[in-house]
């Protein structure tokens, strides 16, 4: 293997990356609005009751953050399946080797449509949905923990502490979905619709690799998951705060 092909798959991914985080980002905050207007939190909970309180905030933030998972997995899917078409050829001895992303878009949309670039669309939800519940609640819960405790320590810190954490915890959750939605996105795409089930293909690995199949890579993508996460919460932070000050 090249150099190169440790790239392979990474435009799109990289395409997309700007728009899921604004998704993920813009659609957590807006259902957190709408969450607020509906059950209208400073009359539900009693300011003296901390533990309602920490309890209420969680669930909002799980549901709040599925929600954010929802809307993401629509673009997130075809990106995904993408990236792991061309992570697996092999080079100029695949049989009709893809070019790239948009030439790869190009031939599974002319050879099965719309519905081709969504294989795999449903194990991506069952993914992406609790991942992100997971995800905010976790960093929420963490950062006003860590808060609460009044230490020396920056905002910042608390976040990026905060945002590792969840990154890891979410990915740890929900990787064996990855495991299995990876296996049903590389299958042929006329492969029978009864072996891309999600139940079919997790038996499978079971049997054949069995469960620790289903935790292979887990360590490295936490190498990735760990500190990515615990860069974009204070950045986000950051760069909201900043477009609040300049009134936008």
């Amino acid at each position: 293997m090249t150099f190169s092909g440790l790239f392979r798959g990474l435009g799109a991914p990289l395409s997309t990356a700007a728009i899921i985080n604004a998704l993920v980002f813009g659609s957590f905050a807006g259902s957190s609005r709408i969450y607020d207007d509906y059950f209208i939190l400073k009359e539900r909970i009693p300011k003296s009751n901390s533990v309602s309180g920490d309890y209420y905030t969680l669930q909002k933030s799980f549901i709040c953050g599925s929600v954010a998972g929802t809307i993401q997995s629509i673009v997130v899917c075809p990106a995904d399946h993408i990236k792991c078409r061309l992570q697996i050829q092999q080079g100029k001895a695949s049989l009709d080797p893809l070019k790239g992303s948009i030439d790869a878009v190009g031939t599974i949309f002319k050879s099965h449509g719309l519905k081709g670039l969504y294989r795999g669309y449903t194990v991506t939800a069952w993914r992406e949905i609790p991942a992100y519940g997971v995800y905010f609640a976790s960093y929420n819960f963490v950062k006003e923990r860590i808060e609460s405790r009044k230490m020396n320590i920056s905002p910042w810190v608390a976040s990026t502490l905060a945002g590792s954490f969840a990154g890891g915890l979410s990915w740890t959750i929900i990787y064996p979905i990855d495991v299995i939605k990876t296996r049903i996105q590389t299958a042929p795409l006329n492969s029978e619709l009864e072996k891309r089930k999600i139940l079919f293909v997790g038996n499978w690995i079971l049997k054949k690799y069995g469960w620790k199949y289903l935790f292979r890579g887990l360590n490295v993508t936490l190498l990735r998951a760990i500190p990515v996460n615990g860069i974009i919460f204070p950045i986000y932070e950051f760069t909201l705060r900043q477009l609040t000050c300049r009134g936008v």
